[in-house]
C-alpha cells in the first residue's frame, strides 16, 4: 500500500467522496495495489463461453460417413462376385432392406415418444406416483429381457410379420426415455415450480412453460438413445418377418458371402451413425437457450 497526499480531502473529513480501493486512516489517504471494481476485474477476466455447435462438429462424422460408404462402394466396383452374391444385392434388394430399416425405426420411435414421454408426466404427478415402481419394473422387464427371445415370445404370439417386430423394438426401447422423462421432470427446482404457481399459472402451464422446457436436456438424451437402440434391434425383425437390413446380414452368414455381410454390416453402423448424429444436432438446437449457460 502507498500513502496519498490528502489534499483537500482534510477539509471535507472522512465524509469525503472517495474513489473505490481508497481509504483514510488518521489523515492519510491510502489506495489499494490494483484497486478497482473487483465486479470489473471478475468480468474481464471471466472466459467467454464456449460455442457448442461448430463447424467441425457438424461436418466431421458425415464427412467420415460418406468417405466410408464410397470406399465400400468403390471396393464393390472392382470385387469379383458370384452368382449368388450379385443376386442378393441385385434387383433394389439393398434399397429396399434400408429403407424397410428406416421404418421400422422411425415407426417404434414414433410409438416410444408417444408412449414413453405422457406416460413419464403421468407418473410424476401426486395423484399416480405410487404407480412409478410398478410401470418402471415393467419398462425394465421389456430391456432386460433379450431382444431375440423377445421377438420370438411375441412371433408365437402374434404371428410372423412387422407387427411383431414392431411391438418387440418398442418393447426395448422404452425405458431410457421413459426414465428420463422421470428424472428430467424430477429434478426441477421445486422453488422455480412455486413461483410460477405463485404469479398464477395453472397446472398445464406450470407443466408446459416451465417444467418441460427445463427437462427437455434429460428427455431429449433418453430419446438419443432409443433412436439407436432401435437401429440395433431393427437388425433382429428379419427373425419375424419384418424386414431390414438383418436380411443382408443374414443372408451372408447363411450363405457365407462376406461381401453381402459387409454391405449389411457397414450400412447398419452407418445408419446408426448418422441416426445419433441427427439427434446430437436436435439435442443442440433443442435445448432451451436460458440453459446454454449452465451447460
Amino acid at each position: 500500500m502507498r500513502a496519498a497526499t490528502p489534499g483537500s480531502s482534510g477539509r471535507s473529513g472522512s465524509s469525503a467522496w472517495r474513489p473505490d480501493g481508497e481509504h483514510e486512516v488518521r489523515g492519510h489517504v491510502f489506495r489499494d495495489e490494483g484497486g478497482g471494481s473487483s465486479d470489473e476485474e471478475a468480468e474481464a477476466t471471466a472466459p467467454a463461453a464456449p460455442h457448442r455447435v461448430t463447424w467441425r462438429k457438424l461436418t466431421f462424422l458425415p464427412v467420415a460417413l460418406i468417405a466410408v460408404l464410397l470406399a465400400t462402394w468403390l471396393w464393390f466396383e472392382q470385387a469379383d462376385l458370384d452368382a449368388l452374391t450379385r443376386n442378393a444385392l441385385s434387383n433394389g434388394q439393398v434399397s429396399k432392406a434400408l429403407w424397410q430399416h428406416i421404418e421400422l425405426t422411425v415407426i417404434s420411435t414414433f410409438f416410444v415418444l408417444i408412449i414413453a414421454i405422457p406416460l413419464g408426466i403421468l407418473l410424476t404427478r401426486r395423484m399416480f406416483r405410487k404407480a412409478t415402481p410398478a410401470a418402471m419394473a415393467l419398462a425394465n422387464m421389456g430391456q432386460a429381457t433379450p431382444a431375440i427371445g423377445l421377438l420370438a415370445l411375441l412371433v408365437i404370439w402374434l404371428g410372423i410379420g412387422r407387427r411383431a417386430a414392431l411391438i418387440g423394438i418398442i418393447a426395448y426401447a422404452i425405458l431410457p426415455v421413459l426414465s428420463n422423462t422421470i428424472a428430467g421432470l424430477r429434478a426441477n427446482d421445486p422453488t422455480l415450480l412455486e413461483a410460477a404457481r405463485g404469479i398464477g399459472m395453472s397446472p398445464m402451464g406450470v407443466l408446459t412453460r416451465v417444467e418441460l422446457p427445463l427437462a427437455v436436456p434429460l428427455i431429449l438424451a433418453g430419446v438419443r438413445t432409443a433412436l439407436v437402440l432401435n437401429v440395433g434391434t431393427a437388425t433382429l425383425a428379419t427373425f419375424g418377418g419384418g424386414g431390414g437390413l438383418g436380411v443382408l446380414i443374414t443372408t451372408g452368414i447363411t450363405s457365407q458371402r462376406m461381401p453381402v455381410l459387409i454391405v449389411g454390416s457397414v450400412l447398419t453402423v452407418a445408419l446408426a451413425l448418422l441416426v445419433d448424429w441427427l439427434a446430437s444436432l436436435a439435442e443442440l438446437l433443442l435445448r432451451p437457450r436460458g440453459l446454454e449457460a449452465g451447460a
